[in-house]
This record gives C-alpha cells, structure tokens and sequence, in this order.
C-alpha cells in the first residue's frame, strides 16, 4: 500500500506526495478537455488504457487519487472514493441507489446521524426504510427484506439498497453479510438488484473486509481508525467499479468528496494504520478484561468475551478478524452513576468518536443517540448506564488504573 498509487519522478522526485492545492487544472488541448468531461459525466465508456485527465479538485486531484488508490488496496476493492465525512459517504452512496417510492432495509442500532438519515431525512424524499434488529439474527433481517418489498410494490417503487451497519454502533451486534447478499440475490428484478451497503467503521480495514464477505460497497468514517489522530473529518466507499462509478456521479454533483490537504493527512496516517490498531486491539483486550471482573460492571459488550454457544459466536469467528478496539459496558446504576464514572476519568478524554490514538469514553444514550427516542433506546439496549470506550495506543495499564479510580470514586 505504502508505495502505491505514486512515482516520485512524476513530483520532482519527492519521496511523498505533495500537497496539490488547486482548485483547477490546465488542459494540453481543447480535445483533452472535451474528452475529459465526456468521461467525468458518463457520457461515454473508457477507451482501453484510456486516463481521465485531471479536471477540477471537485472531480479530481492528484491527493485524491493516490489516497483512493491505497484506500482500494486496503478494502480488497476496485475502486474506492474519498468523501468530506463519514456521514457524505453515507448519505451520498444511499441517495445514488434510492429513489421516490424506493424502500431500503436496514440493521438497527446504527451510528446516530445515521439513524437521523434514515428515519427522518430519506423519508421526505419518498424512501421508506424498514429496520431490524441486528440481534435478531437471519430471521428478523428477511422479514424487514419482505416487507420492504412489500411497501416498494405498494408505492410502485423498488427496494433500493440493503444497508448495515456491522459491528454495531454502540452495542457491537453483528450482521451476516453473507446473508446480505443472499437477500439482495432474491430481490433481482428487470434493474438488477439492491446494492448490499456495509458500515465496516467500527473495525475498520484491518480487522474486518466486507467487500470479501459478500459486500458490493463499504462505507467507511475515515475519521475514525485510518486518520486516526482526532485532526480531521473525512468518509469513503469503496467496490466495483459498477457500483462505485454511479456513487462517484453523485459525489461531483453533489461536491460531497474530501479536499487535498486533508486527503494529505489521510496519506500519511495510512502508514502507521496497522501499527495504531494493533496496539489498540490489545489494549482494549486487557481494559475488557479488567473490566469484566470489576463488581460495579453489569457487563461488558465486548466481542471477544462472546461464548463458545452464543449464537453470534460463528459468525464473528467468520466475518471478524479481531474484536477490534472499541465497545461498550454497562456499569451497575442508572445516567447519575455514568456521569460520576465520566467525570472522573483523568487519562481517558470524555469525548465522541472513536478509533485515535487516545482513549475516549462517551454516554451513547445522551450524546450520540441522544435524538433515538427513549423507547427506542432501550429497544435497542441503549441504556442510561451504558458507557462507550474506544480504546487508544496508551500503556492500557495507565487506562485501568484510571478506570479503577474512577469506579471507586
């Protein structure tokens, strides 16, 4: 991945890219520039070998590129494209496949602005969706597939996409991808069928490969493990060129894609990407475990602690690589004991997001799905004394030592 994607020679033989801070670019020729546009808006097919030229940084830049073409390498994917938040990828990739009188289908919970998209903002455009729980396994995701099939034929629509978000945010349910796909199979009509959409954010592209599993796009918040330092906001989706090159037209249009410095960042964190999340997951390893045996814990969300004949069990052995960094646990008492918990944490920053170098803990229930309904929340088993841990590169023993004080405190 490190080398890809770029030649010094082309860059006055800098080691690493350089930042391209331009909003344009200049065309050799006028038939450059026709040729350019015609492929930039669909008009016709590549010729073989055939290499759009660089056109405007809305459509294209050389930080852009390479970044893309190393997020791609990661995923296992054709092509991949960057956008200006998590939350762009997202709203970008669903509004390029969903359509008035379109249904869609997806896993619940999911992270918080997600929720609000797909509950109050795709409706207003005529996109019904019909959720399910993650934890309700095979059964209850074909029975949100057929129902969703339903509302499309009454409305005279298709279903548009198949959209989970696996591990969950925050309660870390898993979805099978595989089934996924399966569903997406028997939902094929005369347009081909709904692109099978996953949200790999929560272990990211080291400890979890949708695009294997059964996955046509990942979504991901490159915010979160691959820029990794808490010092910029960016998304991508990545997949075959059949589905990521509609996605792309929508991006230009809607001006949703990443700009050249920050997908400069995002170049230099990629190279320190495996070293962060290894010493990450091993961390949030030994905080489980300390957690798990601490009386003041009801329990601990955390995947690796899954039993051999939890029902989940083969399927995170299968889709999962890791358990990754970040879970949940419930401490024992209501949002007044949370809160005493939060505030005297010293090392650990109080803080949302997740997958930087430092340790964050959050209350899911008041901030990042504080717009989920009571009822809701509690139906998806976000509680008041649930509490959200994304663990950094710290010595974890420095991280238990505050947990510790905090809990007795």
């Amino acid at each position: 991945m490190m080398g890809y994607g770029y030649a010094p020679s082309m860059s006055e033989g800098a080691l690493k890219p350089p930042l391209f801070q331009t909003s344009t670019f200049v065309f050799r020729n006028a038939e450059e520039g026709k040729a350019s546009f015609e492929l930039a808006y669909g008009l016709r097919e590549k010729k073989r070998d055939e290499e759009m030229h660089l056109i405007y940084s809305r459509i294209n830049n050389p930080n852009l590129e390479v970044l893309e073409d190393r997020l791609a390498v990661w995923d296992g994917a054709e092509k991949a494209l960057a956008f200006a938040s998590g939350m762009a990828a997202i709203s970008t990739t669903l509004m390029t496949f969903l359509r008035p009188g379109d249904s869609f289908v997806f896993s619940e919970p999911v992270y918080g602005g997600t929720e609000f998209l797909v509950h109050t903002i795709l409706p207003q455009f005529g996109a019904q969706g019909v959720g399910f729980m993650a934890e309700g396994g095979e059964t209850g995701f074909r029975e949100a597939a057929k129902q969703a099939a339903a509302l499309a034929a009454k409305s005279g629509g298709k279903v548009g996409a198949i959209y989970v978000e696996t591990p969950a945010n925050p309660t870390n349910g898993l979805v099978d991808i595989a089934v996924a796909r399966e569903i997406s199979e028997s939902l094929k009509g005369p347009a081909g069928r709904p692109p099978v959409i996953v949200d790999n954010t929560f272990l990211g592209p080291l400890w979890q490969k949708p695009l294997s599993l059964g996955a046509d796009i990942c979504v991901t918040s490159l915010t979160k493990y691959v820029g990794g330092h808490s010092d910029l906001i960016a998304g991508a989706a990545s997949g075959a060129a059949s589905w990521i090159g509609q996605v792309a037209v929508f991006r230009t249009i809607f001006g949703t894609m990443t700009d050249p410095h920050t997908a400069w960042l995002l170049l230099r964190s990629l190279e320190t990407l495996k070293l962060r999340m290894d010493a990450a997951e091993l961390g949030a390893r030994k905080v489980a475990a300390y957690l798990q045996k601490h009386p003041r814990v009801k329990s601990v969300w955390y995947l690796g602690f899954l039993p051999k004949d939890h029902p989940d069990r083969p399927l995170f052995e299968r889709q999962c690589v890791s358990a990754g960094s970040t879970f949940s646990f419930e401490i024992d008492g209501g949002e007044k004991d949370a809160f005493a918990f939060l505030d005297k944490l010293q090392i650990i920053k109080l803080a949302v997001s997740l997958g930087g170098t430092e340790t964050l803990a959050s209350h899911p229930a008041a901030m990042t799905h504080s717009d989920v309904p009571k009822q809701s929340r509690e139906r998806l088993g976000i509680t008041e004394s649930l509490i959200r841990l994304s663990i950094g590169v710290e010595n974890p023993d420095d991280l238990i030592a505050d947990i510790e004080q905090a809990l007795e405190t």
